[in-house]
């Protein structure tokens, strides 16, 4: 069995048994097949690399190749108990948009991101002038596929303002869970479960 990032591992943790499951931005498929060999889930996913879609397909997933900026329009209302959007709300055009639709489509949502406010970032850009390149952020400013740098914080006023209920939230500090005190400038990653 292989073992899944941290954040995955939280979802997969906190997903309900027999559950139907759209993995949004799905990768190679691995929390989709954790979640149908130890849950028993209907999981599907929706995928933009060619690769990883051939590598999901593999392993047996239900994976499809398209856009989650374009394509969740073809997925009907409440079709889903979840909808997990994993290390992808950074790299979609408006994230806003896509909370909306994430909880159109699923009953719950799960959102995870790397937090752009942790210490070392703002460290890296007071003392080096310059955006960070780290384990957890390995691309240049000019390569990378973050095109929203958004924080815990800015989450939560985006969670605030469309008025969406935030049932549970994670934070972690490189693979570990970190407490919720000064999360903003203590957590790398974060992980949020929603409801409408």
């Amino acid at each position: 069995m292989t073992k899944l990032r941290p954040d995955l591992q939280i979802i997969a943790d906190n997903i309900h048994p027999k559950s139907r499951v759209l993995d949004i931005g799905c990768g190679d498929g691995a929390l989709m097949a954790a979640l149908r060999d130890q849950k028993q889930a209907d999981a599907r996913g929706l995928e933009i690399n060619p690769a990883n879609v051939a590598a999901a397909v593999s392993k047996g997933l239900s994976v499809v190749q398209g856009n989650a900026d374009t394509d969740l329009s073809a997925y009907p209302d409440g079709s889903f108990d979840y909808a997990v959007l994993s290390q992808t709300l950074q790299t979609t055009h408006r994230p806003d948009v896509m909370i909306k639709e994430l909880l159109r489509i699923g009953k719950q949502a799960f959102v995870s991101f790397p937090n752009f406010a942790h210490w070392r970032v703002r460290m890296a850009l007071f003392f080096g002038g310059h955006m960070p390149v780290t384990r957890l952020l390995p691309e240049r400013w000019y390569d990378t596929p973050n095109i929203h740098h958004v924080t815990i914080d800015d989450f939560r006023a985006l969670v605030r303002d469309g008025n969406y209920t935030q049932e549970q939230q994670w934070f972690l500090s490189g693979d570990k869970q970190t407490g919720h005190a000064m999360a903003n400038l203590l957590a790398e990653h974060a992980v949020f479960l929603l409801k409408t």
